[in-house]
């Protein structure tokens, strides 16, 4: 089992950044792929970002140049870099830990593949315009 904790999340105006934390804890939670998904209401869970026990990375096209994943190994924790923020980045955000491979990470938008992650509780990020 992996815990996973959300926080960061708030309202700020379009064009501005946040960073979001996600502490986790449990079974060797280092060895797993972590990353970041988030869904708006009335639409499906996307994937945002992920990194691999290695330190690579992945993005959906969408955040490319604008978001950046990172993690303290030291402190278990992973964090998300948003800048340049859009009012469609509004939504629930997650923190997700799986031992799915980076390749595929984050292309997981419902069905069973959901279930092969662990996820915080969300933490909801409001841009406006």
């Amino acid at each position: 089992q992996v815990q996973l904790v959300e926080s960061g999340g708030g309202s700020v105006q379009a064009g501005g950044s946040l960073r979001l934390s996600c502490a986790a804890s449990g079974d060797s939670s280092s060895r797993y792929s972590m990353g970041w998904f988030r869904q708006a209401p009335g639409k499906q869970r996307e994937g945002v970002a992920a990194i691999d026990s290695d330190g690579n990375t992945d993005y959906a096209d969408s955040v490319k140049g604008r978001f950046t994943i990172s993690k303290d190994n030291a402190k278990n924790t992973l964090y998300l870099q948003m800048n340049s923020l859009k009012p469609e980045d509004t939504a629930m955000y997650y923190c997700a830990a799986s031992s799915r491979p980076l390749s595929v990470f984050i292309y997981c938008s419902g069905g069973y593949c959901l279930s092969l992650y662990y996820w915080g509780q969300g933490t909801q990020v409001t841009v406006s315009s």
